[in-house]
């Protein structure tokens, strides 16, 4: 019991940034079944409501860089405090919106506030991590991620039938006020910890440009965007499609694999948090790599419904070891005074692949055929952890991390 409560307390912070996570992403979640109907209402074809979730990512990636200097300057707690705020600003903005594109400002508002909270609490997570629990610190702040994006759409649309479109917006809006509320009174200011930490395993200090040209970050940040490409991209975009062109499914048959397979990833963040730790980095965003590319491909490859749902199960396990790993990586690589900025680099990595895969994969399909882009999209991924793999040898980051 004495051993319980000790590592209770030790993990304190770590239970409460994943409870004002948690919250942010539920909030999320609420407004994710009525955003498309709600923009609907304003006489607006599928492009400009496609654009609502668009302006969304587009702030995440503009704001990214920023909130990383913000964190390294003046601290983690406005991020996290503030991130909430602005989002609120966003939420409320959004229920009173006149027309589509008051509607897009407000949005891109809501977006900037949850790249200030996300990036606050990676930063953060990194900050109270021990070097050897990295990455099941990451996996446990991502699993209270994955919970509450699954449980906010239920909630959403209990609310929008009840009330009305716009009121998922306004609980959204007073759901981020009180996570802003919460965050700034439990979560204490840790960016004083790097004082002590030393530069001894960081080696001389690097600038900006040399750590975002260096070839440890280029094989992450490639890694990383080929994933989210293979989340936005392949899984988003292509996926449905697929399924519709060559099966003949529809929105309820491709719905409960998808949402079988996201349960599935539930299921893989912690056994690969401690894969990571235990066996290295390196081998776990390999096999993350091939894993993604495989399913990729069988999905591209086979038009049966067993090769669909097979493909669709192995690239999850593909995509749902590959959240902590990275995130721990960059951490190890970073220098102690630049970790806002590094974390904002590796994320706005992301964002980029998240943005560029579906209209180029897209484009690709049209041009030749939507089982050829699966297949393009799956070797890119593939060949991304074969390439990391390769390249990270010697690299002691990488390696085998101390497991207590």
């Amino acid at each position: 019991m004495t051993t319980f409560l000790r590592r209770l307390r030790d993990s304190q912070e770590l239970i409460i940034l994943c409870g004002t996570t948690f919250l942010v992403m539920a909030g999320q979640g609420v407004v994710s079944p009525v955003l498309p109907l709600y923009a609907k209402e304003f006489g607006v074809g599928a492009t400009m409501v496609g654009l609502t979730l668009t302006v969304f990512a587009l702030a995440r990636l503009i704001v990214n860089v920023p909130a990383g200097l913000i964190a390294d300057r003046y601290g983690r707690r406005i991020l996290l405090a503030g991130g909430p705020l602005i989002t609120s600003v966003g939420m409320f903005g959004s229920g009173q919106a006149d027309g589509i594109w008051e509607l897009l400002v407000w949005r891109f508002v809501a977006g900037g506030g949850s790249a200030f909270y996300m990036s606050g609490a990676m930063i953060y997570l990194i900050d109270i991590a021990p070097p050897e629990s990295r990455t099941r610190y990451v996996a446990t702040n991502q699993w209270a991620l994955s919970v509450g994006v699954a449980l906010g759409p239920g909630i959403g649309g209990v609310v929008g039938d009840a009330y009305g479109l716009a009121a998922p917006f306004y609980l959204v809006g007073i759901l981020a006020v009180l996570t802003a509320l919460y965050a700034g009174v439990r979560l204490p200011e840790t960016k004083g910890k790097l004082a002590e930490e030393t530069s001894a395993d960081h080696g001389p200090p690097m600038s900006t440009r040399s750590f975002l040209m260096s070839r440890r970050f280029l094989l992450v940040a490639f890694v990383t965007a080929t994933i989210f490409m293979t989340r936005a991209g392949t899984r988003g975009t292509l996926i449905p499609l697929h399924a519709d062109d060559a099966l003949g499914w529809g929105p309820s048959q491709i719905g409960v694999v998808f949402m079988a397979t996201g349960l599935l990833t539930l299921f893989t963040l912690m056994p690969s948090a401690w894969a990571a730790d235990a066996i290295g980095r390196r081998n776990v965003m390999c096999f993350s790599g091939l894993f993604a590319g495989l399913g990729a491909i069988l999905v591209g490859t086979f038009t049966s419904s067993i090769g669909f749902v097979l493909g669709n199960i192995t690239m999850s396990l593909g995509t749902g070891t590959a959240g902590p790993a990275p995130a721990a990586y960059v951490a190890d690589i970073a220098p102690p005074e630049r970790r806002g900025l590094a974390i904002a680099l590796y994320r706005s990595a992301g964002d980029v692949g998240f943005l560029a895969a579906p209209p180029l994969l897209g484009l690709l399909s049209e041009s030749t055929s939507i089982a050829t882009a699966l297949v393009v999209a799956g070797i890119i991924v593939a060949a991304a952890g074969i390439v990391f793999f390769i390249g990270s040898f010697g690299d002691p980051a990488a390696g085998r991390r101390a497991v207590p």
